[in-house]
């Protein structure tokens, strides 16, 4: 029997981690998005430093031609008319100072980033125009570079199989004509070879390849991005989903950290997600993909997500639909159980009565038993207290089902305006106007808001001397004092529900919609200012009588 458990801990131990792993991962994932603002600022910041450095310096010629090279590096994947718009500068400067060197490179980047954007005709038309007879090696590997890539995506993209194997025929033309020229262990020819081995499915190889440009690569890079995203390709080909959405979160945390926009990894997670059914979580990623294809106005990039988003988020409503009709059979089962519990008390009314008269009769035949009479009294007088203390009991509890159905009742309200407002500012088509109003964080604000104060209400009612117990356990100098006795701080929220029994902080920054670090920082906050001893502190707080329960 030992052995047996032995052998099934070792079988599925790698499953176990390889979830927490990945359950981590996406917790990091979804830390990053809300933090995306902060690194869109470093971006700009960045960005700005440039621009100063122009306008301070009055750069011209030459000189401005280099800085704007750093500004098109910096812009490239964040924002494609900025990119666009430089390289045009940079054209035009070249043109300028008559530099024919110069001329080709702005040409060979601006080819480069119409095809990014699947602007491919317009990027034949630019590759045209440069001289690649009179290249050095460094631009050779710009123009061969640029065709692979026009030629490659309209190859993939191609809905024909005569004009796939036509274009990636000329593709493969210019890989061979490319390889020579790069060094033996560059990410160039490590990219080409990865790609080459994948291709022919010797996915072995292709990973040891990956394994070597990994190494080489940083968290927070472009490189980063790309060479994780081409690793969940490789897992994609070996049906490995859970490797896949690794290396898919491990890249678009990557293009968050460097505020990249024109990306595709949060695009593929979606999908994954959305087919798994995570079909909220799918709906987030999407929406933030969405958002930075916009940003960066790549017509590829916008395509593609705008076909995915229409199916994800009819998936979405309909889960929504699901959880509105399973609140609603909650609520049947809630008013059931609220009838019985009624009808229960109205038998123990009728059963205590009839006892009341059985023990009158009793008292009444046994008049000459004196001391045996006094006894019963006593009795009497305790199952009084007893039976008062129960009615008291099911006064509350029956304050706390109707606040609850009250509450049920006024959500259900909400649902139905706002699936009304959806309605009918759909029909009257304004969508622009529901996506201004879906990225508005002030119904979500308000819900919170709410949320607090029936919280805070509730609680208070069940433990109305409960801030006065906290501040019982804290020191003289740390003492807490609520500016609205109705409403509780942010810490005593936290140990308000560490006293209803959810310890977890996970799930208290669930509740309170902070982040875990937030909660923890609350909880040891509280305890340093403990006057005993702070291990104790949240046993003491679990002892709190829920006492002088108030009833208006």
């Amino acid at each position: 029997m030992k052995n047996i458990y032995t052998l099934i801990v070792f079988l599925f131990t790698p499953f176990i981690l390889n979830a927490s792993e990945l359950d981590s991962l996406m917790n990091v994932l979804k830390t990053d998005i809300n933090k995306r603002p902060a690194y869109d600022a470093q971006k700009e910041n960045r960005l700005e430093n440039f621009t100063k450095l122009i306008k301070e310096r009055n750069l011209q010629g030459e000189e401005l031609f280099y800085i704007n090279n750093q500004l098109i590096k910096e812009y490239e994947a964040y924002s494609y008319d900025s990119t666009q718009h430089y390289i045009k500068q940079n054209l035009q400067l070249a043109e300028s100072i008559n530099s024919s060197k110069l001329i080709d490179y702005s040409r060979l980047r601006l080819t480069n980033i119409l095809a990014s954007s699947g602007r491919y005709y317009e990027a034949i038309e630019m590759l045209n125009k440069v001289n690649a007879a009179n290249f050095e090696d460094e631009q050779l590997i710009d123009y061969y570079q640029d065709n692979i890539k026009i030629f490659t995506d309209l190859s993939v993209y191609s809905p024909l199989n005569d004009n796939y194997q036509k274009y990636a025929a000329i593709a493969q033309n210019y890989t061979d004509s490319l390889i020579p020229l790069l060094g033996s262990d560059s990410e160039e020819l490590l990219s080409i070879k990865e790609k080459e081995y994948r291709d022919k499915r010797e996915l072995e190889k292709c990973m040891q390849i990956n394994d070597i440009r990994l190494s080489k690569a940083k968290m927070g890079s472009r490189r980063y991005s790309l060479i994780t995203f081409e690793r969940s390709l490789i897992y994609q080909l070996q049906n490995n989903t859970a490797q896949r959405k690794k290396y898919l979160i491990l890249s678009a945390i990557s293009d968050i950290r460097s505020a990249i926009k024109d990306n595709a990894s949060l695009t593929e997670l979606a999908l994954i997600l959305h087919k798994e059914g995570e079909v909220e979580l799918a709906y987030n990623f999407i929406k933030v993909a969405y958002d930075d294809a916009s940003f960066y106005n790549s017509r590829l990039r916008f395509t593609l997500i705008s076909n995915i988003l229409p199916v994800i988020n009819q998936a979405y409503y309909i889960r929504g639909e699901e959880q509105r009709a399973k609140m609603q059979n909650f609520l049947i089962i809630i008013s059931f159980l609220s009838l019985l519990f009624i009808l229960s008390l109205f038998i123990g009314y009728l059963q205590l009565r009839t006892l009341r008269k059985a023990q009158a009769k009793q008292h009444e035949s046994n008049l000459y038993q004196k001391q045996l009479n006094k006894d019963l009294q006593q009795i009497n007088i305790q199952l009084q207290e007893v039976n008062d203390d129960l009615k008291e009991a099911n006064l509350v509890k029956e304050y706390y089902i109707a606040n609850f159905l009250t509450i049920c009742s006024n959500y259900i309200d909400k649902l139905d305006s706002y699936n009304k407002n959806v309605y009918k500012q759909i029909t009257n088509q304004k969508v622009q106007a529901l996506l201004a109003s879906s990225k508005s964080n002030k119904l979500l604000a308000a819900e919170v808001k709410e949320f607090y104060h029936n919280f805070d209400s509730t609680f208070l009612h069940i433990f109305p001397h409960f801030v006065e117990a906290i501040n019982a356990l804290l020191n003289d100098e740390d003492q807490i004092i609520l500016k609205n006795k109705e409403a509780l701080t942010t810490e005593l929220r936290v140990f308000a529900l560490i006293r209803l029994g959810i310890k977890d902080s996970s799930r208290i920054a669930k509740l309170l919609r902070y982040s875990v670090n937030t909660i923890y920082n609350y909880r040891a906050k509280l305890k340093n200012m403990a006057k005993g001893d702070r291990d104790s502190f949240e046993e003491m707080v679990m002892k709190i009588d829920a006492t002088h329960v108030s009833m208006d």
